[in-house]
């Protein structure tokens, strides 16, 4: 990248879409300062440690080190950078509606410490149609209307969130001034995809309607699933055969104790809730929410059904981060499913590769083993939950004498069942015809 096309980047929030958007971008031959309010976490990163799990995401920051600071200061960050964007949380509150206060609060620091024409706030973070309105009448009420504001909604998939930023099926850039949306789009000129140019509503709009379209697929998928176990289909070969129809496509087809993790449930949520405000009723995403919840306990339904009373049996959860290279939990499925099972009586064992740590801090009452081996070690069933490719490679066959019940119930369609059923377990799946049939898409 020539000197001249070289951007001066701040970026708000060092959570996760912060620090893959800030590093991503410095990757592209920007100059990134990164603003964060927690002390510690500035630290980490000042010390080359990086505070979430990202597959690629630490060498990267290392590789590109020299165009990266962080930073306590607003101040700082000012100083050092134009385009400013923020990626700070927006939970969803008791209402369902997305909480704006860091977004708002940022506002008054930015009165507080002062904001010039040369800046320009590009929001990162997903927020309700309606709030780039709201964030500059703000700005012009607070005396910095010279400030200009983008949205730029992300796109990043936990786990592939380097390759998703660097090679995105598209970027989005919704601008209420097409000079301000200008210098945003062309921050992106080493990267080959479409850039949709839009309004600001729109480009909100865009980030929730796609969210909540992919959540459709896999609670329609799941309820296929459902009514598959009824009449003897097998929903693995269901979904390849509608996946072959274009119109269709493959991905978010496949069936599963459903759908988790930071984005999908608070931004289905959020869009109902913006539509219940609007007066309109979703009634299409209260189904994908309910399907989604009670998907989930069919698995309690499953080791029932082989258990009776799950009152003192051990259960094996394996995987507890919402989905495969990520330690992310937030709204994961191992949540509800412990949850559920102390409540059944169950005594609850858990392991995951990489979210142990952030697990213990939500799971009182759930034991944690050193291993998978271990978790199964004299349990009356293994419930696979995260479908981490070591699951599959564990030698089942060995592990089928350390149960005391040799029950799996396979929760992602992600191990082989003919091999499970001929080491003698007895195995159930999502949908699938059961003993002696493998998952097609499965990692067995």
């Amino acid at each position: 990248m020539s000197a001249n096309n070289r951007q001066r980047i701040g970026v708000i929030g060092a959570g996760y879409v912060g620090l893959v958007t800030g590093v991503c971008l410095a990757a592209l031959g920007h100059e990134v300062i990164i603003r964060d309010i927690v002390p510690a976490k500035v630290e980490a990163l000042n010390n080359g440690d990086v505070p979430i799990y990202e597959p690629g995401l630490e060498d990267l920051m290392a590789e590109h080190s020299d165009r990266l600071a962080y930073t306590l200061s607003l101040a700082d960050l000012l100083e050092s950078s134009e385009l400013i964007f923020v990626a700070v949380d927006t939970p969803p509150t008791y209402s369902g509606d997305a909480d704006l206060s860091s977004v708002m609060g940022l506002l008054d620091e930015l009165e507080k410490t002062g904001a010039g024409e040369q800046h320009a706030l590009i929001m990162k973070s997903t927020v309700p149609v309606g709030t780039g309105e709201r964030v500059r009448a703000e700005l012009n009420a607070r005396g910095l209307s010279a400030v200009g504001y983008a949205s730029n909604p992300e796109f990043l998939k936990e786990g592939a969130a380097i390759a998703d930023f660097m090679d995105p099926d598209r970027v989005v850039v919704g601008d209420f001034n097409h000079a301000t949306g200008d210098r945003v789009a062309e921050l992106y000129g080493g990267i080959e995809a479409p850039i949709l140019r839009t309004s600001v509503a729109s480009a909100e709009m865009i980030k929730y309607a796609s969210n909540a379209f992919l959540a459709t697929k896999i609670s329609f998928i799941n309820e296929i699933a459902n009514v598959c176990e009824e009449v003897g289909a097998d929903v693995t070969v269901v979904a390849e055969g509608m996946g072959l129809d274009s119109r269709i496509g493959g991905a978010f087809l496949k069936a599963g104790i459903g759908f988790g993790g930071s984005c999908f449930p608070k931004d289905v949520s959020a869009l109902k809730q913006l539509a219940g405000n609007s007066g309109y009723h979703f009634q299409l995403l209260t189904s994908v929410i309910e399907v989604n919840e009670l998907q989930k306990r069919r698995v309690i339904g499953k080791l029932r059904k082989h258990l009776g009373s799950l009152e003192g049996r051990r259960v094996a959860l394996l995987g507890l981060a919402f989905k495969p290279d990520t330690d992310d939990i937030r709204e994961a499925s191992s949540l509800v499913l412990a949850a559920r099972l102390m409540g059944e009586g169950a005594n609850v064992v858990a392991y995951d590769p990489i979210a142990m740590n952030s697990a213990r801090e939500r799971l009182s009452g759930v034991e944690f083993a050193s291993s998978a081996e271990d978790a199964i070690a004299d349990s009356d069933a293994a419930v696979l939950v995260t479908e981490w490719q070591q699951f599959a490679e564990l030698d089942w066959t060995a592990l089928r004498s350390r149960m005391r019940v040799p029950l799996v119930i396979d929760g992602r369609n992600a191990l082989d069942a003919a091999t499970l059923s001929a080491a003698g377990y007895t195995y159930e799946g999502i949908g699938v015809l059961g003993e002696g049939v493998a998952s097609s898409n499965g990692l067995g």
